[in-house]
């Protein structure tokens, strides 16, 4: 998912995305551990989803702070 289709969501659907992201992410793991799968690459592409999401709540959060001041 790349960050301006991130920034696109309302903040219900960044809680929502980012929630789906956590549990798809201990899926991969928990897949990754019981079949010996390789799929380094999308744990990490998921991990980087989740970290994008994460910087965009802040990025609202600071701005709607910063427009109280």
């Amino acid at each position: 998912m790349k960050a301006a289709e991130i920034r696109d969501l309302s903040d219900e659907g960044l809680r929502v995305e980012l929630a789906n992201l956590q549990e798809g992410l201990f899926r991969l793991r928990v897949r990754r551990v019981t079949e010996n799968a390789d799929n380094a690459g999308e744990v990490r592409a998921v991990r980087r989803d989740i970290a994008r999401v994460k910087t965009v709540m802040r990025e609202r959060e600071l701005a709607g702070e910063a427009t109280k001041q």
